[in-house]
């Protein structure tokens, strides 16, 4: 293939992923975000319900006006720079011709129940995989933190943890995702300070990777 014609096709292929994460924007809007009965979003509309009843919202977009504020049960919100996730060839930066896949968070969710002194919550998170055009493997694993903050001066992590979720793509190029975590229990907040706790969700790429050994200083 001659030098233009790799041009053609690389433009044509980035024009492709363009639009494809331009639906990303849009996702859920429609048919209340369904989809079939087998799809990876049942788990989450199990729990966070679909269509008007559902609890989720979507990313953003600004919480219901009438919703009655639960102190009990913070408020989510992703943490800057980690609502999307991209990977590239291996040693490729992520992006143009060397962009194999980009996750995108679209909407998420949470409840909580109290019981004495113990807050045990639920956090769903439903996204997009866009295929790019190096072309993703058949399956992926998406590194997803969700913390528990209380913010202020000097925020204060209350509890943190990094998961781990598998989604298959196959031949897809437009692969929807869900997650809950459902194991987020902390001790429950005193009135002065409930407001100031958020939960939040992201990407965590590097979390799973082992912090490297500080290098030993050369004996003098």
């Amino acid at each position: 293939m001659t030098r233009q014609g790799r041009e053609i096709r690389q433009r044509a292929a980035h024009a492709k992923l363009r639009d494809a994460l331009f639906v990303i924007a849009t996702a859920g809007v429609l048919s209340g975000c369904s989809t079939s009965s087998d799809s990876v979003g049942s788990r989450f509309s199990q729990l966070f319900g679909s269509g008007s009843d559902s609890k989720a919202q979507l990313v953003g977009t600004p919480p219901n006006v009438g919703a009655a504020e639960d102190l009990t049960c913070p408020g989510v919100a992703i943490r800057e720079g980690t609502a999307t996730y991209a990977v590239g060839l291996p040693g490729k930066p992520a992006a143009a011709g060397d962009l194999r896949f980009q996750g995108t968070i679209v909407r998420y969710a949470r409840d909580c129940t109290r019981i004495g002194g113990q807050v045990n919550a639920r956090i769903g998170v439903e996204g997009r995989i866009i295929v790019g055009p190096a072309g993703a493997p058949a399956s992926i694993d998406l590194p997803i933190r969700v913390a528990v903050v209380e913010e202020g001066v000097q925020p204060k992590t209350i509890a943190t943890k990094l998961y781990t979720t598998a989604v298959a793509i196959g031949e897809g190029t437009n692969v929807p995702f869900s997650f809950v975590a459902e194991d987020i229990t902390y001790a429950a907040p005193s009135p002065d300070v409930a407001e100031a706790y958020v939960f939040y969700i992201g990407f965590d790429p590097n979390g799973a990777k082992p912090e490297r050994p500080a290098k030993k200083g050369k004996k003098g």
